[in-house]
């Protein structure tokens, strides 16, 4: 029992209710991330122009699963990044050597996912 005592309160759902919860708590999630994270709006603005690009492209199903794939990829690296600046934001607003290095390397991610899209785009189309 000794280990739940560091659980979160929060955590007591489960079956069909927690799988219910975390769908409302993505939805939000969602929402704050549109709110307060300007790169995330503007990767799901690129996100929303180029899946249907990507269909009126026609370049085989393959194609398509890893252009549109590659585009949630940022999507999803956008939203992992904003979780680990907004944590080290709640710990700290002081500079520190180590929330620098936290934020710097959630950046990289985010700046490798956008690589990724451009090379899968790039080869796709040029196939």
């Amino acid at each position: 029992m000794a280990a739940m005592e560091n659980e979160s309160p929060f955590k007591g759902k489960t079956g069909f209710a927690r799988v219910w919860n975390a769908l409302f708590y993505s939805i939000e999630g969602f929402k704050a991330a549109f709110r307060h994270e300007d790169a995330f709006r503007q990767e799901l603005l690129l996100t929303i122009i180029c899946i249907p690009l990507a269909l009126w492209l026609e370049p085989g199903v393959s194609g398509r699963a890893l252009m549109i794939s590659s585009l949630f990829l940022i999507l999803i690296v956008e939203l992992v990044n904003s979780a680990i600046e907004t944590v080290v934001d709640r710990v700290s607003l002081e500079k520190n050597h180590l929330a620098k290095r936290a934020k710097d390397i959630g950046s990289a991610a985010v700046l490798l996912s956008l690589i990724n899209a451009a090379v899968i785009w790039l080869l796709v189309l040029l196939d």
